[in-house]
């Protein structure tokens, strides 16, 4: 087999192209006779004489599968970036894990979004658990910037999940650097081909690639890209600590999926937005959001910093029993939660219990059907919900 440790050379370049990035991102130097992409490495452990050196010893700490994907995800998080480091971790929650629980000691405040990702309170609980002070406000208007005051990290979310609100990364970054903070985006929604946490400020993006990273919901997948060696180190340190690492199968299959990344984000981005232009005429629907409708709340600044806007539509139903109808009715659109994968998924977000949204509130995530069937079953759905 090939190195892994040594790179194809130019993907990575801040020059090319997404689409030439996506599907060479990664790949080792072509070897005669050899696969484009080695296959997984299945090992617990390596042949390993003499003094613990060189790049591969334990398979809790590194595997040779990790290191393609890590450098994918690096060559499109940070195009570019000399020193950027990618940490592949088991799930999302594991890479959101290991940033807050290897920077915050006990007496630090951290800044958190109120309206995030339906597990932060748990994280919350747990950090005031362990003496972390926690302080919340809300994506929209830049809320986080009030109560940043003596943070020791900016926790930022945008889009936020479910509700699609969108903050000003830049300005929140150099706000809480200009207070000693470090800060972490929770870049799962617009992936890094919609936007780039690294080059507008952030110490950290953190990903779910759980989601449209790999786009296929068969993966649980997370990881940290950043680019300061030390608090990369702490962060490498809580995986090895906790053991969250990934299955080398499930690297192979996300690394594999990148490839095909460009042209499922552009296709679903695209239907995305005339979903939400369709739905915007529905008199039922209230309440809708997506970042690129030039009427969005969020639109303004998520034009400033996002190449794509997502594939994820937020709207509400006058009540419980009419979104339940609604999603019952429908035939393109899987009843499941998650998002960003290649088939349509909606659910009453609700459900859950862990966000504060009215109880007809959908989350849609449009996936990679045409645009002319899946819009037709979602007004078909609406029609019959009436009653």
């Amino acid at each position: 087999m090939s190195d892994p440790a040594t790179g194809n050379g130019g993907a990575g370049s801040a020059d090319a192209g997404d689409g030439t990035r996506a599907v060479r991102a990664g790949l080792p130097e072509p070897v005669k006779h050899e696969p484009t992409l080695p296959g997984p490495v299945f090992a617990a452990h390596f042949h390993l004489p003499g003094d613990p050196t060189g790049p591969y010893t334990y398979g809790r700490d590194e595997n040779p599968t990790w290191t393609l994907l890590e450098r994918a995800i690096g060559e499109l998080e940070a195009p570019g970036q000399d020193g950027a480091e990618t940490l592949v971790f088991a799930s999302g929650m594991a890479a959101i894990s290991s940033v807050l629980f290897s920077q915050l000691r006990a007496g630090d405040a951290v800044v958190l979004p109120d309206d995030g990702y339906q597990a932060l309170p748990l994280v919350r609980a747990q950090l005031e658990a362990y003496g972390v002070e926690v302080r919340t406000a809300p994506t929209g208007g830049n809320a986080q910037l009030d109560v940043l005051d003596g943070a020791k990290l900016l926790w930022i979310e945008t889009p936020s999940n479910p509700g699609l609100d969108v903050c000003d990364i830049r300005r929140l970054a150099e706000a809480a650097h200009a207070c000693g903070a470090l800060v972490a985006v929770d870049n799962t929604l617009a992936t890094p081909l919609g936007q780039r946490p690294l080059e507008l400020g952030a110490d950290f993006s953190v990903a779910s690639g759980t989601k449209q990273l790999t786009g296929h919901g068969d993966i649980l997948l997370g990881y940290v890209t950043g680019h300061d060696a030390e608090t990369m180190a702490a962060v490498r340190r809580w995986r090895k600590i906790v053991g969250a690492i990934p299955g080398p199968m499930e690297a192979w299959l996300a690394h594999r999926s990148i490839a095909t990344l460009h042209l499922r984000v552009d296709r679903q981005n695209t239907t995305a937005l005339r979903v939400a232009e369709t739905l915007r005429g529905r008199p039922e629907v209230t309440g809708l959001r997506h970042p690129g409708l030039p009427d969005d709340p969020s639109h303004e600044t998520a034009s400033r910093q996002m190449r794509r806007y997502g594939c994820v539509v937020s709207f509400t139903l006058p009540s419980r029993a009419r979104a339940d109808r609604f999603l019952d009715a429908l035939r393109l659109v899987d009843d499941a939660t998650s998002f960003g994968g290649v088939r349509s998924t909606a659910e009453r977000r609700g459900r859950w219990g862990g966000d504060a949204v009215p109880e007809g509130f959908i989350r849609l995530s449009v996936g990679a059907e045409d645009p002319e069937d899946l819009i037709a079953d979602l007004l078909r759905a609406l029609d019959e919900s009436v009653s």
